[in-house]
């Protein structure tokens, strides 16, 4: 069985960090960041703000790092960036620990490896959200508690009850559930029901506790104290009770207005995506290790474990179940995954599934050379590269080339995978999304305001369709902004609009010059007749930052 090498975590590494010159991706990112911003400047951390506005969604854990890492880096992707980007390796971590207690240290490496090189993972690190904290809390309060199930010490569970809290404070209540999902499983199908009763339980509740307490009370002072607001279009709203129950757990029963009607199948065909190149390995290893499970008449022996596939099972249960799902919410589960996943690895190692080994390993291939077909496609038709992208492509197809063509490399499959979807993530990153992300017009327009030190209250944003939440972060600074016809426009020296914005001041009688203009298209929607450059003029619109006379 192969034994994956530090040196190629250090790899991983240096790619997710090169994801900081790439600028955050409208919608939910550029709001984080901004959120962050405004929330380093007014130094107020228990109560959260979103350009000036009470903001009740998403707890404040993400906006709390990143604004502490922004007063120490500077308000930059760097500075907003960097928390999530060690969360991330966090979460490499601690899935390896987790796979060490359950297997072995080979296997382990493997689980951390699949886990750090699937799409979703690259895509966290690019396009930033509470997923990827979320995911490291969990994964961590996972680990921690093993540690406490093997050695008793209770330091692991106070310690795994206080990641749990963290969490919580990440993205609500699924960070306790998934735990619970992962051990009660394990422990129901080995019958030690002594496990799911202990009065240590208790001290971990006590811990989670006092450390909500400082959020909780944040929540209850913006909102609780406060019944005359107008949220989201109701008076009287609980931040304590929309926290605690609504934003999770109402989605299931419909107390949420949020819905979207999809079904239970939505979070699976988004994995087909973003669990890449591993989605197929891993509905095989979920399928044996069912399989297994039934053939032992649903009974685990004492070295056996179903944290793993029965803690991904449940979790995905609870998140299907929801009348609103979006494709990243499943990213939690995803070390669960790769352990599912290196488990599978590791009995085609030594010597199990035979058949079924000797059919992946060219459907993986083909698999990842597809991926290479598709990354040479962003270099040389939708974003037209220079000599050094494709000198890189090369370079790397031939790298692949060698690992796949050596005859006696222990691991194949592994490293024809890993390598591949890394190397194409080379490109994505440095390439694909560093373009892309010309065409959005908040980080664009709000790097110009602010390079030229204009002031941000002396600009309005008028008649804007496309989302602009970059603009007052790169900016560094709150906008106003009208989506609706003025009979006038505020007392403002610049006005960043569209070509419908721009007609209407013209025939207003403004007179202007335009100070800067450019092409913008909503990013996070990628369509056909944008990626064909042929159509992009048509897909994309004109905007402009003019200076009024």
């Amino acid at each position: 069985m192969p034994k994956v090498p530090f040196w190629v975590f250090i790899l991983l590494a240096l790619l997710y960090f090169s994801a900081i010159r790439v600028d955050t991706m409208d919608v939910d990112a550029s709001q984080y960041a901004e959120m962050s911003r405004e929330m380093m400047k007014s130094g107020d951390y228990l109560h959260v703000y979103d350009r000036g506005h009470d903001y009740l969604d998403k707890p404040p854990f993400l906006f709390w790092v990143s604004s502490v890492s922004m007063k120490v880096f500077g308000v930059s992707n760097f500075g907003f960036k960097l928390p999530s980007i060690l969360f991330a390796l966090l979460a490499l971590y601690a899935t390896y620990r987790l796979t060490r207690l359950l297997y072995d240290d080979k296997t382990a490496r493997m689980a951390a490896l699949i886990l750090g090189t699937c799409q979703g993972f690259f895509l966290m690190t690019n396009d930033i959200r509470c997923d990827t904290i979320l995911m490291a809390w969990v994964i961590t309060a996972v680990w921690l508690i093993k540690e406490w199930d093997i050695s008793g010490k209770l330091s692991w569970l106070l310690a795994g009850a206080a990641a749990i809290a963290f969490g919580m404070m990440t993205k609500g209540p699924i960070a306790l559930m998934v735990p619970v999902f992962c051990f009660a499983s394990d422990w129901v199908l080995k019958r030690q029901w002594k496990k799911l009763f202990k009065p240590q339980y208790i001290l971990a509740l006590i811990v989670i506790g006092v450390l909500l307490i400082p959020m909780s009370i944040g929540l209850y002072q913006q909102f609780d104290l406060h019944p005359e607001k107008l949220i989201d279009g109701k008076h009287n709203t609980s931040g304590l009770r929309f926290f605690y129950w609504s934003q999770s757990f109402g989605r299931i029963t419909g107390e949420s207005p949020w819905q979207n009607s999809v079904d239970m199948s939505f979070l699976l065909s988004n994995m087909l995506w973003s669990y890449l190149p591993w989605i197929l390995l891993f509905l095989i290893g979920m399928v044996v290790s069912v399989y297994c499970l039934v053939k032992q008449k649903f009974r685990l022996h004492p070295h056996e474990e179903w944290i793993s596939t029965g803690g991904f099972i449940l979790t995905y249960l609870a998140l299907g179940s929801s009348r609103y799902q979006l494709p990243h919410y499943i990213f939690v589960a995803f070390p669960l995954a790769s352990i599912v996943t290196a488990k599978l690895l590791k009995d085609f190692f030594e010597g199990r599934y035979k058949k079924i080994y000797g059919i992946m390993r060219p459907v993986q291939t083909v698999i990842t050379a597809l991926l290479f077909v598709g990354a040479l496609l962003t270099i040389t038709y939708v974003f037209k590269a220079g000599a050094i992208a494709l000198t890189i492509w090369i370079v790397c197809v031939l790298l692949w080339l060698y690992i796949a063509t050596r005859k006696h490399l222990m691991g194949k499959l592994l490293w024809i995978s890993a390598f591949g979807i890394l190397f194409v993530n080379v490109l994505l990153t440095n390439y694909f999304y560093h373009n892309l992300l010309k065409y959005e017009v908040g980080a664009t327009a709000g790097r110009f305001i602010h390079k030229n030190n204009i002031n941000t209250d002396k600009v309005f944003a008028y008649r804007m369709k496309d989302p602009i939440n970059a603009l007052p972060f790169y900016a560094q600074g709150v906008i106003q902004k009208s989506d609706t016809p003025l009979a006038s426009l505020p007392a403002v020296d610049y006005v960043l609009t569209m070509d419908s914005g721009l007609t209407e001041l013209q025939t207003k009688g403004y007179k202007y010059e335009i100070a800067y203009q450019g092409k913008l298209f909503k990013v996070s929607e990628l369509t056909p007749d944008f990626l064909n450059p042929n159509t992009r003029d048509k897909a994309t619109s004109n905007y402009y930052l003019l200076r009024l006379k």
